[in-house]
């Protein structure tokens, strides 16, 4: 079984380089035009099934993907796909936070592992476990059933996954970009999962410049 991890669209947010988090920030209309440059780029793929995190920039990203591919009602929003939530700090600036030693989000940027919220954020452990539990209570089971899976999510929810699957551990977190609309391929055979591929995109970045992406 092939697993396809979808990375949303781009949003307000994305582009001024913000902490989104839980907050229900939709696609631009750039993000709106990369999902549909990344569906009609990317190699067609029946998808057996498809699920998507409840908030709309993914799930407006997964319904551009398979419009005229599925009944749109058939994608699956599942809670455990949520992003991670960064609590009071979701809105801040990601530039300012990775300057400032004192912020509550320097160490989240620069030192995950040593991350410990106190303010209800979530900390990347829980992330991590709750992706563990999707993966193994959700995905794994549907291998003698589905060839191919789409997941449509957020960027730090699949750096989750990826950790949860055991091919990165959190130091590492974010040590590859997960670029709006980036595809990470699993293959799961027997019950082992193994990384096909991470992060690859079906456009051209230098795009992202001529937008205005900050990063």
């Amino acid at each position: 079984m092939k697993v396809y991890l979808l990375r949303h669209g781009e949003t307000s947010w994305n582009n001024t380089h913000r902490f989104q988090g839980r907050i229900d920030i939709p696609l631009n209309d750039f993000g709106r035009e990369l999902a549909q440059i990344t569906r009609d780029a990317m190699p067609y793929i029946p998808f057996d099934r498809v699920y998507s995190s409840p908030l709309i920039r993914a799930l407006e990203t997964a319904e551009i993907f398979m419009r005229g591919r599925m009944p749109l009602d058939q994608i699956i929003k599942d809670d455990r796909l949520l992003e991670i939530s960064f609590g009071p700090q979701e809105g801040t600036d990601i530039e300012i936070a990775g300057k400032d030693p004192s912020h509550p989000l320097y160490q989240c940027l620069w030192h995950p592992e040593n991350y410990a919220p106190t303010d209800g954020s979530e900390s990347f452990e829980a992330l991590v476990a709750r992706a563990k539990g999707f993966i193994y209570d959700e995905l794994l089971p549907l291998e003698w059933s589905c060839k191919n899976v789409l997941i449509v999510a957020h960027g730090a929810l699949i750096r989750g996954l990826i950790c949860a699957a055991g091919f990165k551990k959190i130091r590492d977190f974010w040590a590859t970009q997960h670029l709006n609309c980036s595809v990470t391929t699993l293959d799961v055979t027997d019950g082992r999962i193994s990384l096909d591929r991470e992060a690859e995109v079906f456009y051209d970045p230098s795009i992202l410049k001529h937008h205005g992406w900050k990063k």
